[in-house]
């Protein structure tokens, strides 16, 4: 009994001394980390650096913000070219979405939408609905685990995300290839014609492998973003009728709704969506309200004061959007879904340069922006012109913000098709019309 008890006491002893060495190693590679970024001040600079933690070693603040949380593609010309097709993709889907007997789960159904956009808009493939539907699959499992930890372990997510893009790329090659083989009867240049023939123009032809990741990025970029967002569009249509009927009005007004029907394929223009002043206005408070990423990081090329402190050259800085936006002085009662905060009545965007930046700003600013307000103006009109959609839960889900802003657990909305007159379509005719397409 005399020897258990040392052998007890030996080792719970050692692993004291175990614990109480790796809080002192944490300790002092945190001192020294905090003295590393202290010697990177500006000496020129007598302004003190800002206070606060760098957080860890290597990691710095990931693990807190966590928990705490090309050009001619996207042309004017690009965009007119691309928009008969996104409307075409919406109407299958909105008509796909209506002809369920059950709920739909929103969040879900606006990723498979966006990527099949993307797919077949941006780069114009033509693979069968089955292999769209597995490649969507593989597609979510790389998403999944893009922010996994690089440590290349069998079952981690860092394996599952590369072997989901081992997938991908394969799938992409194969598209990719019948698409360069099959140049007939085109009547537009998709994002990925756009990119090959500007690396020609440049003297450059590019390799398969540089086509696979430019596919992949293209892919990446219309995704995750524009599903927020048009998740976020559809709930507050859904919390704020009197904003959709007001949309409506505008369209009445401007002939896109003739005795109550909806817009037709190909009368959607660049230049009629532009004049729907109403319909800037509530996408534009969407992106305000409903930011789908909290900020973006940047290098400081040059020391500059902020608040008193020094931000010296070379750091790494994030700028909050989702903080700009709840804090900017121009906007009036910023909890509130209010379009007519936009309105050229009001305009409180328009006193600032800095207080109004969704898609971020400067020479940095997201390139796609023009083709994701595209995307969900058309998203709108067609809500508004072909749908009535009614949430099929008693209250609205909670929101969360990683790793976009999304409804927890999705948001479960019943959709019902209109016919020409705004008259809800009965299911047997709905299936019917689904058949058809």
């Amino acid at each position: 009994m005399l020897f258990e008890g040392l052998e007890l006491v030996s080792a719970l002893a050692t692993l004291a001394a175990c614990l109480v060495s790796v809080t002192l190693l944490l300790a002092v590679s945190q001192q020294l980390w905090q003295l590393r970024w202290a010697a990177t001040r500006d000496k020129s600079c007598k302004l003190p650096i800002p206070k606060g933690s760098m957080g860890f070693p290597l990691i710095g603040e990931t693990g807190h913000w966590l928990l705490q949380v090309f050009s001619k593609i996207f042309s004017h010309e690009a965009l007119e070219s691309y928009l008969p097709k996104i409307q075409l993709v919406i109407q299958d889907t909105l008509r796909a979405w209506s002809s369920q007997p059950e709920a739909i789960n929103v969040y879900q159904e606006a990723q498979r939408l966006t990527f099949r956009m993307a797919v077949r808009v941006l780069l114009g493939f033509s693979i069968p609905e089955e292999d769209l539907g597995h490649l969507f699959e593989v597609y979510q499992q790389f998403v999944e685990n893009v922010f996994s930890l690089p440590v290349d372990l069998p079952f981690s997510g860092y394996r599952r995300g590369i072997q989901a893009r081992q997938i991908l790329q394969k799938g992409l090659e194969k598209a990719i290839r019948e698409k360069l083989q099959c140049t007939q009867g085109k009547d537009y240049s998709d994002a990925l014609d756009i990119l090959i023939e500007s690396s020609k123009e440049h003297g450059k032809e590019m390799t398969m492998q540089e086509l696979k990741d430019g596919t992949l990025e293209l892919i990446f970029a219309a995704y995750a973003t524009t599903a927020s967002a048009s998740t976020s569009l559809i709930m507050q249509l859904l919390k704020h009728p009197a904003v959709l009927e007001k949309l409506r009005e505008e369209l009445r007004a401007q002939g896109l709704l003739h005795g109550g029907g909806c817009p037709c394929e190909g009368t959607l223009r660049l230049d009629t969506l532009s004049s729907l002043r109403y319909l800037d206005c509530v996408i534009k408070e969407v992106m305000r309200l409903f930011t789908p990423i909290s900020g973006g990081y940047r290098t400081v090329l040059q020391t500059f004061e902020l608040d008193g402190f020094q931000i010296p050259k070379g750091w790494s800085v994030m700028y909050s959007i989702r903080d700009t936006h709840d804090t900017a002085p121009v906007f009036k009662d910023v909890n509130v879904f209010d379009p007519d905060r936009f309105s050229q009545a009001r305009s409180e965007d328009k006193d600032g340069r800095f207080h109004y930046l969704p898609f971020g700003g400067g020479v940095r600013t997201c390139l796609g922006k023009h083709l994701a307000k595209l995307f969900l103006k058309v998203l709108a009109v067609e809500l508004a012109s072909t749908s009535r959609f009614e949430l099929a839960t008693r209250t609205f889900p909670r929101i969360t913000l990683v790793p976009v802003l999304h409804p927890v657990d999705g948001l479960s909305v019943k959709f019902f098709g209109l016919d020409s007159n705004q008259n809800e379509i009965l299911p047997e005719t709905e299936a019917m019309l689904s058949a058809t397409v």
